[in-house]
């Protein structure tokens, strides 16, 4: 985690390529990055066939607006964050998802999250068991947001 953030973006891009090509059959990559105290972060995983898919992850006591994700997104994708690309669609559809959730607050963030997750799997290939979203995670795939397709 943190670490290709540092990077530009053509490098960070290079490093995934290599890694990716020398994982053994089976193999996969986890790059990511994450706030400093670990609340907020987010995670690519990529197979030696490249980027699979997309993890967000939040600590929902502390989540103000899933637009706060938008800000530890992966190095390959946070400078996509911008109208017009598939990463922003779904980061703004995640929020309005959550603003529709507004009434299940009263129960906790964590019903508000599962409703907004929820609802958001009706139009992105969400991954992975529904459970893990009660975890404050979503995993979407890759080829629904990759950058280098939309």
């Amino acid at each position: 985690m943190n670490v290709l953030r540092q990077y530009d973006e053509e490098p960070a891009r290079q490093a995934w390529v290599d890694v990716c090509s020398r994982l053994a059959p089976g193999g996969v990559l986890v790059e990511g990055t994450c706030d400093e105290i670990g609340r907020i972060g987010s995670w690519v995983l990529a197979s030696m066939h490249g980027p699979e898919s997309l993890t967000l992850s939040c600590s929902l006591r502390h989540l103000d607006h899933p637009r706060t994700l938008a800000e530890r997104l992966p190095k390959t994708l946070i400078h996509q964050n911008v109208p017009g690309t598939a990463i922003h669609k779904f980061v703004r559809d995640l929020g309005l998802a959550w603003d529709s959730s507004a009434a299940l607050a009263v129960f906790s963030a964590r019903q508000r999250w599962i409703a907004a997750v929820k609802s958001l799997g009706h139009d992105w290939p969400l991954l992975g068991p529904e459970s893990r979203s009660r975890f404050g995670e979503l995993t979407v795939a890759w080829s629904a947001i990759d950058p280098d397709t939309g």
